[in-house]
């Protein structure tokens, strides 16, 4: 006789496991404790949607600074450095998974930090503490059931704490109990969690794999060998399992009537009603452990009276608000608060809120007032001046392509993870020559003037825009300085950068660096073949192994000014 019960397997706290034969600390009976966490987000549908729901709260609309239109520079500074991914990521993790881990990679004189990385916290194990209790590293590996004596972790040691070029910066909050990791805040309902997942593959496999309704079936005429057993089974599985033969007839052939087999329901007494209590009382478990406030603010409808009323929801989101998001934006904002420091960077961070727009709460306490003083728009007169000498500037793109094959083009949002194209550089001006100090022996940068990341409104753009996208060219960092200062553009007595500034307050428009990579012969001699013919593009991070060095620029280079917190405003 086979029976089959719902088992709902024992709970247990993940175990912190120090080996004396490893250097880090295991997370889990098996090291696999993240891992175990991760099943229950893909296999329990509320934890699921709380989970998601949290974290584009988090995030909200993404990272900003109170004081970003009084410290511009600073500002670009940071949104180089801090991708929307990287924030996005870490944030999925503090919450999902309890902590986070950024990889900060250092100029090679240490003296800022050029790069900063996520790394899943899955892949992460702490170090050993010291004698003093300190951390003083942590360990790598893709896969950590593949590590062994051959294929071992790798080491990167804790922020702050060496002078190697690449550090791990390791954020969590505090819990009684715990030193090297932190339990989620969800603890208490993982339970509920794996319980709400376990009912639904009773229900699945009820479906799937029984009989309809569900049968005991008794064969009355002695017992037979294994074997047999096996195979009546496997006959009885293809012939009337799964919900397609659902209503089937069995029809049994026997020689007499004390030999029959017997085939008896086996009903479970007021099953609807039991899985049901489980299934809600793992939903409302886990809004418990959640401390979801209102099920609607995920996307959740329930039967409360949040429903219907907006005052309570307005009530529930701000307290979610207060109480639930904001102490893990700000955990995550103190910690980088002390990387940003290490660049003099020294901002009010705050992550803008996706509260709906009918009670949408203050996003700040201390929102500075932008100045009187703003930028205008380039008027005509400027315009004019910049754009006199366009057609004798820059290069046509196919002239270029004769000699040189032209690598992926770059654009700030959505650079190569292991590579900063974009970080801070002073604003020098240059004398204008054939080349650029930008170039190098195989490789040319130059920029051309495309639209930003938002879309502009039709038929809106200025007649300084308009002339940069219609001349079709691509310059050096020197033509485009020198439109500046050429013809004696200014703006209110100051030489008007069109570098930086683009077309002005509100403009759509940024710089856009294309990186080109001189054509050789299969003798390694320059090319001498027309445009593209025999070339294959490459990525930055290809050219970069081929030993291009690409010159940094001002963060404000490759953003449109209508992305800038103030729109560009002085």
């Amino acid at each position: 006789m086979n029976l089959h019960f719902l088992k709902l397997s024992s709970y247990t706290a993940p175990a912190i496991v120090e080996s004396p034969r490893m250097d880090w600390i295991e997370y889990g009976d098996k090291n696999d404790y993240f891992k175990y966490l991760i099943d229950r987000y893909n296999g329990s549908a509320t934890n699921n949607a709380i989970l998601n729901g949290v974290v584009e709260l988090l995030y909200g609309r993404g990272l900003d600074a109170v004081d970003a239109a009084r410290k511009p520079d600073q500002y670009a500074q940071m949104k180089a450095l801090l991708s929307k991914k990287t924030n996005r990521r870490a944030l999925s993790d503090l919450k999902m998974l309890g902590q986070c881990a950024l990889q900060v990679i250092y100029s090679v004189d240490r003296s800022r930090i050029t790069e900063v990385h996520h790394l899943p916290i899955e892949s992460i194990r702490v170090a050993k503490a010291n004698e003093d209790g300190d951390v003083e590293g942590y360990y790598y590996a893709k896969d950590w059931n593949k590590v062994n004596g051959k294929r071992k972790p790798t080491f990167f040691p804790a922020f702050g704490s060496s002078n190697e070029p690449s550090e791990i910066l390791y954020v969590k909050p505090y819990r009684s109990g715990y030193y090297y990791y932190a339990p989620v805040d969800y603890q208490g309902g993982l339970p509920y969690a794996e319980l709400e997942e376990e009912v639904a593959n009773y229900h699945i496999n009820n479906v799937k794999n029984s009989l309809s309704p569900s049968m005991l079936i008794n064969f009355n005429n002695g017992v037979p060998s294994d074997e047999e057993q096996m195979a009546m089974e496997r006959k009885i599985n293809q012939k009337f399992s799964g919900s397609g033969n659902s209503g089937k007839m069995i029809l049994a052939f026997n020689d007499n009537v004390d030999s029959q087999a017997s085939i008896e329901p086996v009903q479970l007494s007021d099953a609807h009603s039991q899985y049901q209590f489980l299934a809600d009382e793992s939903m409302s478990k886990l809004m418990v452990a959640h401390r979801v406030t209102s099920p609607m603010l995920l996307g959740i409808k329930d039967n409360s009276g949040l429903g219907n009323n907006a005052e309570e929801i307005k009530t529930a989101s701000l307290l979610f608000e207060n109480t639930v998001i904001r102490p893990i934006q700000e955990l995550y904002i103190d910690a980088l608060d002390g990387l940003l420091a290490y660049n003099d960077i020294s901002l009010n961070l705050y992550f803008k809120s996706l509260q709906p727009l009918a009670f949408k709460i203050a996003e700040i306490p201390d929102e500075v007032e932008l100045s009187k003083d703003e930028r205008p728009f380039v008027t005509d007169s400027m315009t004019e001046a910049i754009t006199k000498d366009l057609d004798a500037l820059g290069e046509v793109e196919d002239a270029i392509l004769q000699d040189y094959e032209m690598l992926d083009a770059e654009d700030i949002g959505d650079e190569p993870e292991d590579f900063d194209v974009e970080a801070f550089l002073n604003g020098t001006s240059l004398a204008a020559q054939d080349t650029s100090v930008q170039d190098t022996d195989r490789f040319k940068v130059r920029y051309v003037y495309v639209k930003g990341t938002r879309k502009s409104p039709k038929d809106s753009s200025r007649e300084l825009c308009k002339r940069l996208v219609a001349a079709g060219r691509v310059y050096r960092k020197e033509d485009i300085i020198k439109m500046s200062s050429d013809g004696g553009a200014e703006d209110q007595g100051q030489q008007y950068s069109v570098w930086l500034y683009k077309g002005g307050v509100n403009c759509y428009h940024r710089w856009e660096r294309r990186v080109y990579r001189k054509k050789l012969n299969k003798d390694g001699q320059p090319w001498g073949g027309g445009p593209l013919s025999g070339t294959k593009k490459i990525n930055v991070n290809e050219a970069i192994r081929q030993g291009f060095k690409p010159v940094k620029n001002n963060p404000m280079v490759s953003i449109a000014q209508i992305d800038l917190p103030d729109k560009g405003h002085k």
